[in-house]
């Protein structure tokens, strides 16, 4: 058994690309939940704004986003949308797709958030002589961060195994990386086990490090 992983992972230096493939993964997964953070906060307030047709964008936006698979809008992005216009770096355009993907669900995360926080809160703050916006990031968002950030964390660690359809444009991720050791070797079963067990070591771990964070948080909103 030895043998067969050595002569799989090991012979001709294959278990390289591994750790580069890993490198994009977690480059495209971070790059995207920070682009996809911006977007659901600035898509959940168009959602709770009075006016119809910021809401209706919103609405747009994330009933188009969150009905379409990744994979496909994956592929739209980039032989229909990017490549006509000469944006042939597939990593870039897989930051730029799941960012957007990603957007969706944390407009629906941050607006859940936000409407969870009691309105008499932003009562108190206008009667305090706050506006609308001093009011939604000194009171009602800093509220809402500890509702969200369970919900929020999970994104991201879904974000991280969804990255594995980049492979579809080309892009060598830690499933791609894998996929290439399997081609090269006619061996199957090491490389997409390997890839497994790196993915679940990833999100096992990230799991219980964002569990101890939400831990001391609550612990320092108590005191």
């Amino acid at each position: 058994m030895f043998h067969t992983f050595y002569d799989t992972m090991i012979a001709q230096g294959r278990w390289l690309i591994i750790p580069k493939g890993l490198g994009t993964t977690l480059l495209i997964a971070l790059c995207a939940v920070l682009i996809g953070s911006v977007l659901g906060g600035t898509f959940a307030l168009l959602k709770l704004s009075k006016n119809r047709l910021l809401n209706r964008i919103a609405n747009a936006y994330t009933t188009i986003i969150r009905g379409i698979p990744m994979a496909t809008q994956l592929m739209i992005f980039y032989f229909v949308i990017f490549s006509p216009l000469g944006m042939t770096n597939a990593v870039v355009v897989a930051i730029i797709s799941f960012g957007i993907n990603s957007g969706a669900y944390c407009t629906e995360i941050f607006r859940a958030g936000i409407q969870g926080v009691d309105s008499g809160q932003m009562e108190a703050g206008r009667s305090l002589g706050l506006s609308w916006s001093q009011t939604m990031i000194r009171i009602i968002v800093p509220q809402a961060f500890r509702t969200i950030l369970p919900t929020f964390t999970s994104e991201f660690i879904t974000l991280i195994k969804e990255t594995s359809v980049a492979s579809f444009i080309a892009v060598v991720d830690l499933q791609k990386a894998c996929d290439n050791i399997r081609n090269a070797t006619y061996n199957a079963w090491i490389p997409l086990l390997s890839c497994a067990v790196i993915y679940l070591i990833l999100t096992v771990g990230l799991t219980k490090f964002f569990a101890y964070f939400e831990h001391k948080m609550a612990l320092t909103y108590k005191k």
